[in-house]
């Protein structure tokens, strides 16, 4: 079958467009035709690796030069209004020119499964695709980390699809209620283990990987690591990732006098190995969709601690058997488990042996069919099972 992927940059970081690779890798494996589009180009090559018998297609090359926002791109806005909502997180990237482009190229489209990754691109597809192409939306994160204005969109132009597919049993009950008339599924993101290597729990490391923003609550988990380095100084965090808020955290760190213990390590090649040698994965999270990095921590046998935010986490982790589940924002709480853990190599053991079995339900091998079976139904004009 023919499969296009759609992401907003293929080319840049992030478990989005890392988790849309490897499935466009996996799917070009078992023999299908795959393209992966990518809206805009801001690098020259991709980060991660893409099978050669992917396709890699742009649509608006901005390598020279990103474009700023202006006084023709409001006024077109005004004039001709707007498919992409401003409350979308991605909506500084929809210039009038790419707008445009995304909107010709999703028209022109006749055949095959076309797969939108955000929702701005899902509601481009729900509105200017053609009905003889399979329309499936990825949905990545919680309805809820959305404004209003975005989840109205959603539940006005979201019908028009032939498929909404989200990662959580929590995220496919909000979705339901907000969309009661389409077919929600829920397939999570496959987590590529391969010969993970087991933590040997001989190392006081606890890590933490994201990017650099608010989402992701590195400011909550440094004071809570402070109050956990005062009674286990031989510890160290460190926490893997770039972004805007370096500097912040930096002087954060510093505050609390945890500058020997906190380590802001960067991006990291071999984040896979710092998870091996690691004790304790960190999830501090304000929301996600489905923490990727988190399940891969498991499949080192790495027992979780976490904010049970909205909507990742609960639905991985059982609290006291692979993890620890702590309200969210609450950090008290997030130290009391952090120190509960390091203080407890036995329960390490053991929490990361349930982990590392929990996290064999998203292997390739368990995942990828469920693409393929959805993608046929829908090929065959038959709603996707378990709608």
């Amino acid at each position: 079958m023919k499969i296009r992927y759609m992401l907003l940059h293929a080319y840049g970081m992030g478990g989005t467009i890392r988790t849309v690779v490897n499935q466009a890798n996996a799917m070009a494996c078992l023999g299908h035709e795959v393209e992966i589009v990518s809206v805009v180009r801001r690098r020259d090559a991709p980060q991660f690796e893409i099978d050669p018998r992917v396709t890699l297609r742009t649509l608006a090359d901005q390598r020279d030069r990103v474009p700023e926002d202006s006084f023709g791109r409001r006024a077109w806005r005004r004039l001709r209004g707007r498919i992409v909502p401003h409350g979308e997180f991605a909506a500084g990237y929809f210039t009038e020119g790419v707008e445009r482009a995304v909107m010709d190229h999703v028209s022109s489209l006749r055949d095959g499964v076309l797969v939108t990754t955000r929702p701005a691109l899902n509601l481009i597809s729900a509105r200017r695709g053609h009905r003889s192409v399979v329309r499936v939306a990825q949905e990545h994160l919680s309805l809820d980390a959305y404004s209003d204005g975005v989840r109205h969109d959603i539940a006005r132009h979201y019908g028009a699809l032939d498929a909404v597919a989200v990662l959580t049993r929590t995220n496919m009950r909000e979705f339901r209620r907000l969309f009661p008339r389409g077919p929600v599924v829920r397939i999570p993101n496959a987590v590529h283990a391969g010969h993970a290597r087991p933590s040997r729990q001989e190392n006081p490391v606890v890590v933490a990987a994201g990017r650099l923003v608010a989402q992701k609550g590195f400011d909550l988990l440094i004071p809570a690591f402070a109050r956990v380095a005062r009674r286990h100084p031989e510890w160290r965090l460190r926490v893997f990732g770039t972004g805007p808020k370096k500097a912040a955290l930096g002087a954060l760190i510093e505050e609390h006098g945890v500058g020997g213990s906190v380590e802001l390590m960067g991006r990291s090649t071999r984040l896979q190995d710092e998870l091996a040698d690691a004790s304790i994965y960190a999830l501090s999270s304000r929301f996600e969709g489905l923490p990727m990095v988190m399940i891969e921590a498991m499949t080192h046998a790495l027992p979780v601690v976490a904010f049970d935010c909205p909507t990742g986490p609960a639905d991985v982790l059982t609290d006291g058997t692979d993890g620890l589940l702590v309200p969210p924002g609450d950090v008290d709480g997030l130290a009391a488990a952090l120190d509960r853990l390091i203080g407890d190599r036995d329960l390490r053991c053991r929490m990361g042996a349930a982990a590392a079995e929990t996290a064999g339900d998203y292997a390739p091998e368990v995942v990828m069919p469920m693409w393929e079976n959805l993608f046929e139904e829908l090929l065959a004009g038959r709603p996707p099972g378990g709608w």
